[in-house]
């Protein structure tokens, strides 16, 4: 799971101007200034850089980058990779 907390770090990072060093796995989204608008353009950018497609009903489980991550494998998985 470490490896998707880095990844979806760095999306997190690129998508929002975001310093690396500040982001924390367990931090909540909204301590980065990502809000429920936010978190759909989170979604959209992971299903545009993995090519996968993420129900909008996970949305609910965006509270930080450890629980993203965790939903991303879930799709990862559930594509076949």
């Amino acid at each position: 799971m470490g490896d998707h907390r880095a990844e979806v770090t760095k999306v997190v990072c690129d998508t929002f101007r975001l310093d690396p060093a500040l982001v924390e796995p367990d931090a909540p989204l909204e301590e980065l200034g990502i809000d429920s608008k936010g978190r759909i353009k989170l979604l959209a950018a992971l299903e545009i850089y993995y090519g996968v497609t993420i129900d909008l009903d996970r949305l609910d489980r965006f509270t930080d980058v450890g629980s993203v991550a965790e939903v991303l494998a879930d799709a990862l998985r559930g594509k076949g990779r």
